[in-house]
């Protein structure tokens, strides 16, 4: 299993547009395409958005995107959520994968 967090640095005021989003398109538009959200936080004082996505390998991870990026759903949901201008100024994605000698609890 391959685990990616992406961080997405939020413009200033956008957090809440960011996060109606996710929570109305983006988690079931992630779903449709087999990337499975199993984490999300907000930076307690701060303007990051952090969430890992759940991915069998690199290969289909970049099949997965490529397929949730061409989604016409998807485009429409972004041009209609950045009307007034761009929600990130900048995202990150860190990829990591479980250790041997630790058992990692599973997402509920």
């Amino acid at each position: 299993m391959l685990y990616e967090l992406r961080i997405y640095h939020i413009n200033p005021g956008k957090m809440q547009a960011i996060q109606d989003r996710f929570k109305n398109h983006v988690i079931q538009l992630f779903d449709n395409h087999d990337m499975k959200i199993t984490h999300f936080w907000e930076e307690s004082d701060g303007d990051r958005l952090f969430y890992i996505v759940e991915h069998e390998n690199m290969e289909q991870r970049n099949v997965n995107y490529d397929r949730f990026r061409n989604d016409p759903a998807w485009i429409e949901v972004k041009k209609n959520s950045e009307i007034n201008g761009a929600l990130i100024h900048k995202q990150e994605s860190i990829f990591m994968k479980d250790v041997s000698f630790f058992e990692n609890k599973k997402a509920h």
